[in-house]
């Protein structure tokens, strides 16, 4: 063989592996093994027969466009696809998650900082660049292919067959025929790439309808009309308190049992000695591993939005929520938003007298990574800003809080200190910067799930010093998990979360009608209420107006 058949030889071998390596790319973090190099994606001779057969012309240079731009947007499809399967346990939906970008965005400023952000994105950037470069070259090595005549009438011939035994695989592996089962041990791969496009338009059909219904669903609530409402509670204040990343978790997984459980036992201990009945159950979250705002949304509108395209929906909807049907009654309606660093227009939505965002806190001090101020701050500063005159000699109170310490990347997290010394906030600097810097942490799985449990039993301890506080006039305080965090941080299935109600004995027991249990820690055979029917099921167990 001489020097330049060598030569075309190994740029022939180069380009077809660089094709079979796109199209065997996974999509999910399980698959990311070296037995993937086995799979034979059924796409590849069919894609190989076309070039040779389309060549350089018109049509193969036309061929070659819609193949590399199809790949390339199939590849990043699969990315998306691997980085929410790890954070959310699902896989991305091009019809309601481009919202993802920006909030991926502002937890990675807030984690690692906004130069090393931007650097990750620009290399994402360039690989996308190198990669398209890569897929036109290599499709252009096989179209200048010149093979003898007999060569190309096998190439054609070996076209129909190849796109008969893909398509096969395709209908089989999407249900939509049942081959036979010799047929089936007999496909060689799978057209898994092919089969990845396919399914992103059928999702985003399918989506498109969904919301369509959904609509239509929005528009019938139970609950107009109900009356009289809220009024078992006479002044007393609701406090919904969202505990953000506390799942199922905290009572299953042996790397935080004794921990959570500790303090919640030790919590249930000190408030009853103070006279406080507690109930606690279970709920079901819409999600996993963030867009906490789902399942906020899902428990005030009494909707399911288990993705943004039906949280849009709800918020162009006439949609009432629970903090609508308080005001109604008379109540004042406020929303807590630590997370919150810019203005919050779809508050408006919610029915919210008041909206308080990170810079309306008044917190002083330095942030703790993404995390704006600690949790501790957050509650007194619903304490300073709107519950500083006593309960009867104000307008009773509905408010939403939403924690943010025992969100990621869960460091560093601050002792509780004494709430007269809380002041502005600067009293936490000393810990603001403790120990290592997320980029450091996250290099190991075992001390992220650490830093977890550390910050969870943060968050808990510091609802139950509030609720201690406030023992002698106490509101009745909802303490709900939003959801789990990312599967390799929870180790457990499911999407179920607590739910602890705290407060004064005889609005405490009406909670019982909702199966849940007496004590901080819920029985584990208590069957859970869904995030969406959380909002009729509060307004039915403090309202005579609701059968």
């Amino acid at each position: 063989m001489t020097f330049g058949a060598l030569r075309f030889a190994l740029r022939l071998l180069l380009a077809a592996a660089i094709l079979y390596l796109v199209l065997i790319q996974p999509n999910h973090p399980a698959a990311m093994t070296w037995g993937a190099l086995g799979m034979f994606p059924l796409e590849f001779p069919a894609l190989i027969a076309a070039l040779i057969l389309l060549g350089t012309g018109r049509a193969g240079t036309l061929f070659r466009v819609a193949l590399v731009g199809a790949l390339v947007a199939i590849v990043v499809l699969k990315l998306a696809d691997f980085a929410t399967f790890i954070a959310y346990n699902r896989s991305f939906n091009i019809a309601v998650d481009l919202n993802l970008l920006p909030a991926a965005w502002m937890l990675a400023q807030g984690s690692i900082g906004t130069p090393l952000a931007a650097l990750a994105v620009a290399g994402a950037l360039a690989a996308l660049v190198v990669l398209t470069g890569a897929l036109w070259w290599a499709s252009g090595v096989w179209a200048r292919v010149v093979p003898p005549r007999p060569a190309r009438i096998g190439a054609a011939v070996l076209l129909v067959p190849a796109l008969a035994v893909a398509v096969a695989e395709i209908g089989q592996a999407r249900r939509v025929w049942e081959l036979p089962p010799d047929l089936r041990a007999a496909l060689p791969g799978a057209a898994f790439t092919a089969r990845v496009g396919l399914e992103r338009v059928a999702q985003f059909r399918a989506a498109r309808a969904d919301l369509a219904d959904f609509r239509d669903a929005a528009a019938r609530d139970p609950m107009l009309g109900a009356a009289p409402l809220f009024d078992h509670l006479g002044d007393t204040d609701v406090v919904l308190v969202y505990v953000e990343s506390y799942g199922r978790s905290s009572f299953e997984n042996p790397l935080y049992i004794d921990t959570h459980t500790g303090t919640l036992r030790e919590i249930e201990a000190d408030l009853a000695d103070r006279g406080l009945a507690m109930r606690s159950g279970w709920s079901t979250a819409p999600m996993v591993g963030g867009q906490s705002w789902l399942a906020h949304g899902s428990v005030a509108t009494g909707m399911w939005l288990d993705n943004q395209g039906r949280y849009r929906a709800v918020l162009a909807s006439d949609r009432r929520t629970l903090f609508h049907f308080a005001q109604a009654e008379g109540r004042r309606t406020v929303a807590i938003k630590p997370a919150h660093v810019l203005p919050w227009p779809e508050g408006d939505f919610f029915g919210f007298d008041a909206i308080y965002n990170a810079a309306d806190l008044g917190y002083a001090g330095e942030p703790f990574n993404w995390v704006t101020m600690p949790d501790q701050f957050t509650m007194h500063a619903l304490d300073r800003l709107e519950r500083s005159a006593p309960q009867g000699t104000r307008t009773p109170l509905v408010a939403q809080v939403a924690l943010v310490s025992s969100h990621a990347p869960w460091l560093p997290i601050p002792p509780v200190i004494d709430w007269e010394d809380i002041g502005d906030g600067t009293v936490f600097n000393q810990w603001a910067n403790e120990g290592d810097p997320p980029e450091v942490v996250w290099r190991d799985h075992d001390r992220v799930r650490d830093k977890f449990r550390l910050a969870i039993d943060y968050s808990l301890q510091v609802v139950g010093a509030w609720a201690a506080r406030h023992a002698d006039d106490p509101p009745l305080i909802v303490m709900v998990g939003d959801h789990e965090p990312a599967r390799f941080v929870s180790g457990v299935p499911g999407y179920d979360v607590p739910v602890h109600v705290i407060g004064p004995p005889d609005l405490v027991d009406r909670f019982e009608a909702l199966g849940w249990t007496p004590g901080m820690i819920p029985d584990p055979d208590t069957l859970p209420i869904r995030m969406d029917a959380l909002r009729d099921g509060l307004l039915g167990v403090l309202s005579s107006g609701v059968p």
